[in-house]
């Protein structure tokens, strides 16, 4: 595979790596509504599917019985599908409020 030279390209993908995104495929592997594949991501079932409105999604797939799927991030930069497992960046946060005082006062 070729590397772009392009420098954006290249903070984007350091960021991926250092920030738990991993790379699964290219956008190509899944061409068609309705698509799908499975990989495994550090003994963790993943699906990637390509839904009836042409949005690229993954998710995780439970070992239990009966267990649904579990939505995971997807993010498609350069023609290529990334997910991220942490658990942390799946959790609902709610804002905290930060108070702000000026240096001048």
């Amino acid at each position: 595979m070729t590397v772009p030279e392009d420098p954006r390209f290249r903070r984007e993908m350091a960021t991926a790596y250092r920030s738990g995104w991993h790379f699964i495929d290219l956008v190509t592997a899944v061409p068609h509504r309705g698509d799908s594949l499975m990989v495994t991501l550090f003994g963790e079932p993943v699906v990637i599917n390509r839904g009836e409105d042409e949005e690229i999604r993954a998710y995780r797939c439970l070992r239990r019985p009966r267990g649904a799927p579990q939505p995971v991030r997807c993010a498609i930069r350069y023609g290529m599908i990334f997910v991220n497992l942490d658990q942390r960046d799946h959790q609902l946060v709610e804002p905290q409020a930060t108070s702000a005082t000026p240096r001048s006062a």
